[in-house]
Parts: C-alpha cells; structure tokens; sequence
C-alpha cells in the first residue's frame, strides 16, 4: 500500500515567515507596489533594502517601519549602472547575503506623444523599467546564485505587455520587454535563481505614497464594477504573490513564468 507523502510547512498558513532571514532589494520601494512588497517581505520575516530616487519617501518608510535592524534605503536611479551598482553592493555589505530581487521601478505613466512626435529621450524615459531590470539583474546574480534554497528574481510587468491604449507603445515595449527578459533569464539561470513577473492591473496607490501626498482613494461603483473580483487592487494584491515567488518553500518549482494580477479584467469581453 502507498502511504501518501508527510505533510510539509511549506504552506503560507502553517508557514507564517516564509522569508526568514532572507534578504531582499526592492527597486521603487519607498511607494506603491514596491513599498506594499517591501512591507510583505518583512512581515514574512525577511529583510529588505529600499532603492528609489525619492529620498522623503524612502526615509519615510524607515521611519514607520521602525525596524533599523532589517531595512535600510539607498537613494539610486536603478536604470544608472554605477547606481545599481551601488544599491546591490549596499544591501550585501550591509547584510552580508542577498537572497531576492524585485524589480519594480519605472515611469508609471504609460502614455506619451503620438509617434511621430516621440522623441528618443521620453522614449528611453518610459524604458527605465526594462534598463533597470537588467542593470541590477546582472549586479545581483553572483549573489544570488549563492543563496540557500536558490535566488529569486521578480520583475513587475504589467497588464500593459498584453493589451494596450492609443499612445503608449514605449510603455507597452518596456513591459512586453520584460516579460521577455523573465522567461529568457529563467533559462539562462537556472537552477541556482529563479526568475518570474508579475503583470498587475488596474492597482490604486493613493494611500501607498510619500505621507505628505498619501490620500483616500477616489473610486467609484463603476471603477470597482469593471472587475470580476469586484474591487480595483491594491499593492497588497501584488505584495502577496511577490513573497510566494520569492520564497524558495513556496514556489522553488515555479520559475520563468509571467502572473497577471488583474482581478480578471483582462477576461471580460469588452464592447462599445
């Protein structure tokens, strides 16, 4: 007769600090997505270093965090290699290890100038997020090839990748680009880092920024309405599926895969 298998903690629920001790740099980490997974990261008990160029925010989260001992912030622009640079080489003298990656930073707007009257500097503006996924990818992966367990890479994409607006064909390149450079350094790294995205949707930040411009989200029935899950997202939404990936107990069989979080918009057949 087969016996089935042992039971394992490798579930959220009997398992709650699947990161513990685990060290994590989250570029755009001081608001929005980045700040939620950053507050995931250390709820799960890990340790998180902060890069952004917005020094208020990000001395904002140390302040409310008030956990000297496992966060720090590094003022940077991740798209700047000698920056990059800096961030990862920070978080490893600072922590001695480095066990995930999250890239996250970007232009948040995705809409420019028609085409023909883009120019190629606004054009590399919106590609930050592409640049900056793989400057600090190629700082990050020696170290994070020496992880126990294995490293992590998560990359934040967006729905964007997948469906588009009239004039955002730069942001659309950045996102696709990334889904892209997921599944391609998923093969080239493995098995010692495994690399996934995840595609968000419609996510309200208001109440995720800088204290001084943190508001009440202005949403209505109808924003919520368009969703099958009955609600527009929140960066908590992202945050949650960003410690599964990065936690090799949870998802150290899930690699080079893109996640849409969209509370399945981009399901519902839409009409005029």
């Amino acid at each position: 007769m087969v016996r089935p298998m042992p039971l394992t903690p490798a579930v959220s629920a009997w398992n709650p600090s699947p990161l513990q001790d685990r060290v994590v740099v989250i570029t755009g980490g001081a608001q929005g997505i980045g700040r939620g997974i950053a507050q995931a990261v250390l709820g799960a008990g890990g340790s998180v270093v902060i890069g952004d160029l917005d020094a208020d925010a990000g001395k904002a989260c140390l302040q409310e965090w008030a956990l000297p001992r496992r966060s720090a912030f590094v003022r940077c622009d991740a798209a700047r290699e000698p920056q990059a640079a800096r961030l990862i080489a920070t978080a490893l003298k600072r922590f001695g290890r480095l066990d995930g990656l999250v890239n996250n930073a970007g232009v948040a707007d995705p809409h420019v100038a028609p085409l023909p009257q883009l120019d190629w500097d606004e054009w590399n503006r919106r590609l930050a997020s592409l640049h900056g996924a793989f400057l600090c990818s190629k700082q990050a992966l020696p170290a994070l090839a020496q992880a126990p367990g294995g490293g992590a890479i998560v990359n934040i994409a967006s729905t964007r990748a997948w469906q588009s607006e009239p004039h955002s064909e730069a942001y659309a390149a950045a996102k696709g680009g990334l889904v892209a450079f997921t599944h391609a350094l998923a093969l080239s790294e493995g098995p010692q880092v495994r690399v996934n995205s995840i595609s968000p949707g419609w996510i309200s930040t208001d109440a995720w920024r800088a204290p001084q411009r943190r508001r009440t989200p202005k949403l209505s029935r109808r924003d919520h309405a368009q969703h099958p899950a009955g609600r527009v997202g929140t960066p908590d939404d992202i945050a949650q599926l960003a410690v599964y990936l990065l936690s090799p107990q949870l998802s150290g069989f899930v690699t080079g895969q893109d996640f849409i979080v969209d509370g399945g918009m981009s399901r519902k057949m839409q009409y005029v």
